[in-house]
């Protein structure tokens, strides 16, 4: 019997076909360790859906390849009034479908984020109302004054009202129950590329859109994008040329895959940090051994956690030396980072023993960790380090490790004691992460969706809602140094690092990699 590393499932042997027989000149074939695991564009705010769908849906705003933010379905915007911004639209785009594009569009989709089964709630927090002028014309009153609202809204991508209704899709499909509407495998923006073909966990064909109304750099006319979630078959297939692009390269292939004379790999920092989050919002634990009470409302276990786990050791033989590790919930590139908060507490494991100790938990207690292990660069190997740390101070963790297409509805829903996340503020401004990661949650208004453990510190809640509608920039960075001392002190959450991206390509594509590891098809050239 073969050794099970040498035998390719059906499932990537069926890929990896349908990838060569789409090979052509202008035929990009693109392999990512997950799929994106809707089409629907407000169904799941992860940033890999985002990136995928981003080629064919599109948002008011948008970034270059300097990550400055440029029009897109706006022209122009601007306040006028302190709670009011206007928005011009774009004349004469159409929506794949020959629609055309309206201020109807608009004002449906930032009622659609808003309901439930969305998960982009949290970039409507700050709406109050969205108003439709003219055709051509929208204005977005804001419950206070909101300076980056441009920036907020520049991942909420815009949907044909007329074609929801018509396949009965004007709410998003809710990604914790499983649920899927014509949305989840059809395509209907306005963006450069539309779906020809969607086999979920298999492959999505991309084709360029004839209706497009902007310029598209690159000359590529279709794009395979095929999920291969084991590392050494992603591998492979870039060295054998049966892909054009992949990622993430492993740490450990990085230099193979520079040495292959056809292929190279880009390499880059990346704005996402990693961090794992506990339930302190349960009276009892889900999945522990510790009945009547929970162990992660007392500050010193969670700072024990903290400072049980040897980052430097997870840098050095985990991630082979491709993270940063962080004190913080975002890094450098995002506006409110100061390298002078950016210090971790020691790792000291006797430390962390006493901590333990006078918390009543001297012996350590039994708690389930959930980890992805296929969407975070090594995230099922960091999980394990962290468990074999976290023995040492007598915390037995039972590790339940899976593909994301069953973690995120599970940890979205809260079903989960101790849990891997990781965030890129789509705004490049800390108060995204404050507003998504560590308010208190709000189901309503879509305050702390992604704070799945609940921590939660009015005194934050407060500085969160001022620095939105802080304009003085000055004061506004000192509220958001003053916000993450909060949590910092708090030991809100365990910050670990910041991963490095690492895309292999064919030396025949031309592409540009972006510091929030999106991926727009417009930009790539096949030589």
């Amino acid at each position: 019997m073969k050794h099970p590393k040498t035998v390719l499932s059906a499932l990537a042997a069926a890929a990896l076909l349908a990838l060569g027989a789409a090979a052509s000149a202008q035929t990009a074939r693109i392999a990512n360790q997950g799929d994106a695991l809707s089409l629907d564009p407000h169904s799941l705010n992860e940033s890999l859906q985002l990136s995928v769908n981003s080629n064919a849906y599109e948002a008011l705003v948008g970034w270059n390849k300097k990550l400055e933010m440029v029009p897109m379905l706006a022209t122009a915007w601007k306040q006028t009034s302190p709670t009011v911004w206007r928005f011009e639209l774009r004349k004469g785009v159409q929506f794949h479908d020959g629609k055309p594009f309206t201020a109807d569009d608009v004002v449906f989709t930032l009622g659609r984020i808003m309901v439930d089964g969305s998960d982009m709630k949290s970039y409507g927090t700050d709406i109050k109302e969205t108003r439709k002028v003219d055709d051509h014309t929208v204005e977005i009153e804001t419950k206070a004054p909101q300076p980056i609202l441009p920036q907020i809204l520049s991942q909420v991508y815009i949907m044909s009202k007329k074609w929801c209704e018509e396949n009965k899709a004007e709410r998003p499909v809710d990604r914790r129950k499983g649920v899927e509407n014509t949305a989840s495998f059809k395509t209907n923006g306005t963006g450069p590329y539309h779906v020809r073909e969607r086999q979920p966990g298999v492959r999505t064909v991309f084709v360029r859109n004839p209706r497009y109304w902007g310029k598209v750099e690159g000359n590529v006319q279709e794009v395979v994008f095929t999920p291969i979630a084991n590392a050494a078959t992603r591998v492979a297939a870039l060295l054998s040329g049966e892909v054009d692009v992949m990622e993430p390269v492993p740490v450990q292939d990085i230099a193979r895959v520079n040495a292959n004379p056809n292929t190279r790999v880009l390499e880059g920092p990346e704005l996402r940090t990693v961090f794992l989050g506990m339930d302190q919002k349960r009276d009892e634990l889900l999945f522990s051994n510790i009945k009547g009470k929970n162990p992660f409302k007392d500050k010193r276990v969670r700072q024990a956690f903290y400072q049980a786990i040897d980052i430097a050791g997870i840098q050095k033989t985990v991630m082979r030396g491709a993270s940063r590790p962080t004190a913080l919930m975002v890094g450098p590139g995002i506006n409110g980072w100061t390298e002078a908060q950016d210090k971790r507490l020691p790792y000291d494991v006797e430390a962390a023993k006493k901590l333990m100790a006078e918390a009543g938990y001297p012996n350590g207690f039994e708690v389930s960790m959930n980890c992805p292990n296929d969407r975070y660069v090594n995230d099922g190997q960091i999980c394990q380090a962290v468990s074999a740390n976290l023995a040492r101070i007598g915390v037995k963790i039972n590790l339940q490790a899976e593909t994301k297409g069953t973690y995120f509805p599970k940890i979205l829903r809260r079903d989960t004691s101790f849990y891997m996340l990781a965030w890129t503020p789509s705004t490049y401004d800390g108060h995204n992460a404050l507003n998504a990661l560590m308010r208190c949650p709000d189901e309503k208004t879509g305050a702390g969706q992604f704070n799945l453990g609940s921590y939660c510190n009015p005194k934050l809640d407060e500085l969160t809602v001022k620095i939105g509608a802080e304009t003085d920039k000055a004061k506004r960075d000192a509220m958001m140094k003053e916000a993450f001392k909060i949590h910092i002190d708090d030991v809100g959450h365990l910050p670990l690092h910041q991963q490095t991206l690492a895309w292999g390509a064919s030396k025949k594509v031309e592409l540009t990699q972006l510091a929030d590891n999106f991926m727009p098809f417009k930009w790539i050239t096949i030589k």
